[in-house]
């Protein structure tokens, strides 16, 4: 450009940069613990939580039945309960003869892929079968995937059913008629839809879905036992896919030259291996000849000696670690963890590589990781689910590829390390809701917590700690105040099972977590704990107070006091100025109870008797035997609670409740507390019929002893 041209004042254009496909969320109905649930998916990982049987490998399995091609047999059993009623109503429409409503009525099994997709994408891949809309502002892909019964097939479905399905026994003879027929006449089938236009679709095949949706697993049983009990090394098994992966590289690319290079340099062994055989067999083996049997001629044998690459490395391949004086330690050797998450590494390593290797790639790649907790210590489970998204960049850029790896990894777990590792948009809690019908039937929901009503984000985000993330696995939750309650309430629920509880029950038996978070705050997980649907017990003080001669408050004896400075107590009866008299009405017969939340503060051993205003003046009051109050019968009733109050002002909060919890055992256990606990242990987490595994799931041990985890 020469001096007297002006400067273009034009700036470079920049290129818009294009997000990778990814799935948003998936819809499942109908199948198992699934009746009708939504899964939002997170970009990089999403953590499932929750207590045992409530649906998280029911997600695993459709997921894998549903979105792999290949044919899949699903049975009645892989049915949610509540479904079993609906092929009775449908088997009653198809008797009057309207085949059409009967279709309509019989329970099908589907998932729904919602994906979406940059408006700015040019070239949509193996995504471009799936879409169906021509709107050009239309950035989603919806995928539907159906379990149902086969066209023209209902006849032979509902044959030689009986005349009239009779009330209590009908159902189950109807089920135990059809239910072998559904592997046979049901089907699987899958249609692209219009994201605006549900009766615009169009029929894909499963291996169009596969292409744009590859899905993978790393189960929780790795197969990390001892050596001496199975046939092969599992990390050689890994080796071997790492190889499949490589030899399915693009030509030219260094994955594919290795792999050409090890079958080069192993077909050279062969063939020099080949004619040593040949020779020895020639020298230790008979001619045909020799046999002298009719008809075989003069032909004699040769050998041919074939050994496969891949399953060298399966079967021959073992990991070695470095031992003292040149002893080399095998795999088995070293430490479960250790093990165990090198084994995922790799096989995440392997799902990549063979994701890598695809000429056309797919466009979403979901990652399922059950349980990665098993064998490692808490910080190496804070740290793998940190490294997750780590993977992404990381793997790519060992074959110096510049893209990240398109992968979203969806993980079961029952650790509160891993639950409080990650961000809390990205868990899902799922919750087995309660049902009243009669045959049990239940279903699991599963909660997104960003979505929670009423819920304090920014104090989630930094309260919910470890210790709190055991609300995502208990059966029932206690709450309490400070030090006193954590150490005695324990040996409060001990003695409570020891009682023998209402109806022969026993907390111990159950996963209650016991989590300390003081007055002050313990309404702020109120919202929270509703959204959960968590079975919890507010276990607070009174902290009487009454004006003083400048108005402020200050703390007194229950009698004296004319309201509480207890935040967790006003905002439970949404009233700043409550007073003791209500409070005291409130719980004269029985403790108040909002939904799944019951809460607990000191009241009267005897109606009208003294109340203490925290533990120590209610638990001497409950037990004054034991403390040799000087005449305290004889006290009225004010000064019986400020003896009991000078009493606890002497006494270090830890000492005296360790005394209690551990030292001595004849003891009574409060009033306020007892009947609290009383009340969780009435209160059911699930239907009784419903505490089985699920299909393929492992059956659980009989519970410890005692299985309350104070925090």
């Amino acid at each position: 450009m020469s001096a007297s041209q002006p400067e273009s004042s034009e700036q470079p254009q920049t290129v818009p940069e294009v997000r990778p496909p990814r799935a948003t969320r998936v819809d499942v109905k109908n199948f198992r613990l699934l009746r009708d649930v939504s899964i939002v998916f997170d970009q990089d990982v999403t953590v499932c939580v929750g207590r045992n049987n409530t649906g998280k490998t029911s997600l695993a399995e459709v997921l894998s039945r549903f979105l792999r091609p290949g044919d899949i047999r699903l049975r009645v059993e892989d049915f949610s309960t509540e479904a079993y009623s609906e092929f009775s109503q449908a088997y009653k429409t198809f008797t009057t003869g309207d085949e059409e409503a009967a279709r309509k009525l019989l329970p099908e099994i589907s998932l729904t892929v919602f994906i979406s997709y940059d408006k700015e994408t040019t070239e949509y891949g193996s995504l471009g079968s799936l879409i169906v809309d021509l709107d050009p502002d239309c950035t989603e892909v919806v995928v539907t995937v159906r379990y149902a019964l086969k066209p023209g097939a209902m006849k032979e479905f509902f044959r030689d059913g009986p005349d009239d399905l009779a009330e209590g026994w009908g159902d189950s003879f109807f089920l135990s008629l059809i239910g072998p027929r559904i592997p046979h006449l049901f089907e699987r089938s899958a249609m692209a839809v219009d994201p605006a236009d549900p009766t615009n679709f169009r029929h894909v095949s499963m291996s169009e879905v596969a292409k744009a949706i590859k899905v993978d697993f790393v189960k929780a049983q790795r197969g990390l036992d001892d050596e001496t009990e199975r046939p092969k090394e599992p990390i050689g098994k890994v080796f071997e896919s790492l190889f499949i992966g490589a030899s399915k590289a693009d030509d030219n690319s260094p994955l594919r030259d290795f792999a050409d290079e090890a079958e080069a340099a192993l077909g050279e062994i062969f063939s020099n291996l080949d004619g040593k055989i040949q020779d020895m067999y020639d020298k230790v083996a008979p001619t045909v000849s020799d046999f002298g049997y009719p008809g075989l001629g003069n032909r004699n044998f040769s050998t041919r000696t074939t050994l496969d690459t891949k399953r060298l490395l399966a079967n021959f391949t073992s990991i070695r670690y470095p031992g003292s004086a040149g002893i080399e330690l095998p795999e088995s050797y070293s430490g479960l963890g250790s093990r165990n998450l090198l084994l995922i590494l790799l096989t995440l390593f392997s799902y990549y590589r063979d994701y890598a290797a695809q000429r056309n790639q797919s466009c979403i790649h979901l990652i399922f990781i059950e349980e990665p907790e098993a064998h490692l210590h808490p910080q190496m489970q804070e740290i793998f689910i940190h490294q997750l998204g780590v993977f992404k960049k990381n793997f790519p850029a060992t074959d110096q590829k510049p893209n990240s790896w398109n992968a979203q990894f969806l993980v079961t777990t029952h650790s509160a390390h891993i639950a409080n590792r990650v961000g809390f948009s990205a868990v899902r809690y799922f919750r087995l809701d309660e049902h009243s019908e009669p045959d049990g039937a239940t279903s699991s929901q599963v909660l997104n917590l960003a979505d929670a009503p009423g819920v304090s984000k920014e104090f989630l985000h930094k309260y919910l700690t470890l210790t709190r993330a055991d609300l995502f696995f208990a059966d029932k939750a206690i709450l309490i105040e400070g030090t006193s309650e954590r150490l005695f309430i324990p040996a409060a629920i001990a003695k409570l099972d020891q009682a023998g509880g209402e109806g022969g029950g026993s907390l111990a038996s159950q996963y209650v977590t016991v989590m300390e978070v003081g007055g002050a705050y313990a309404h702020l997980f109120y919202p929270f704990l509703d959204f959960l649907g968590l079975p919890t017990l507010v276990i607070t003080d009174l902290d009487a107070v009454k004006p003083d001669s400048s108005k402020k408050l200050k703390s007194c004896c229950v009698t004296e006091g004319t309201t509480t400075s207890n935040e967790g107590i006003k905002k439970w009866f949404n009233n700043e100025e409550i007073t003791l008299t209500e409070l005291e009405k409130f719980a004269a017969e029985e403790m108040p109870v909002i939904e799944r939340r019951g809460l607990a503060y000191q009241v009267s051993e005897i109606p009208g008797d003294a109340c203490g205003r925290t533990f120590e003046d209610a638990f001497i009051l409950a037990n004054p035997e034991i403390f040799n109050l000087e005449g305290f019968a004889t006290k009225s009733i004010a000064e019986q609670e400020q003896q009991a109050r000078d009493l606890a002002k002497g006494q270090k909060k830890s000492n005296f409740a360790l005394r209690f919890a551990v030292m001595e055992e004849n003891w009574n256990t409060p009033l306020y507390i007892r009947r609290g606990l009383e009340w969780l242990l009435r209160q059911t987490p699930t239907p009784a019929k419903t505490n089985m595994p699920e299909p393929n799931a492992e059956h659980s041990e009989t519970p410890p002893e005692s299985q309350v985890a104070v925090r």
